[in-house]
């Protein structure tokens, strides 16, 4: 794999993510869409805590875009894919990161809840209305 310079590696990092320019700047502070294109072509330099949040969005480890920031060698390394169950590689898409984040800051019931929900133990709204209608 060849070298890459910080701002290609957050194009990659971005697109790989299925994110707009827009979406990547609402998750990094003081930064807009404008800045993100300016990084990704080279022509801004962004501080070292807007690489970290761009590394956490996208799923890229941290230390790719700092080395590269500050001109190492490096090569592309996406963040260490996480084993399922059955042993194969797992690579979360945006919504799933979205799913994650929320699942962490629920209480420990909605977790419980969320959980059930998922794996098909909770009743659906129609299977509910479904037996309401059975009765009457």
């Amino acid at each position: 794999m060849a070298k890459k310079k910080v701002g290609e590696l957050i194009k990659e990092a971005r697109t790989s993510a299925g994110m707009t320019q827009e979406q990547l700047a609402r998750k990094v502070k003081e930064t807009s869409a404008q800045d993100i294109s300016k990084a990704e072509r080279g022509e801004l330099e962004l501080n070292k805590e807007q690489l970290k949040a761009i590394a956490k969005a996208t799923g890229v480890t941290q230390k790719s875009l700092l080395d590269a920031a500050a001109g190492k060698s490096l090569m592309v390394k996406p963040a260490a894919a996480k084993k399922t169950s059955s042993g194969t590689s797992l690579r979360l898409s945006a919504n799933e990161k979205k799913l994650v984040e929320l699942y962490r800051a629920a209480k420990p019931d909605q977790r419980n809840y969320a959980v059930a929900v998922l794996k098909g133990k909770v009743p659906t709204l129609m299977q509910n209305i479904g037996g309401i209608m059975d009765i009457l």
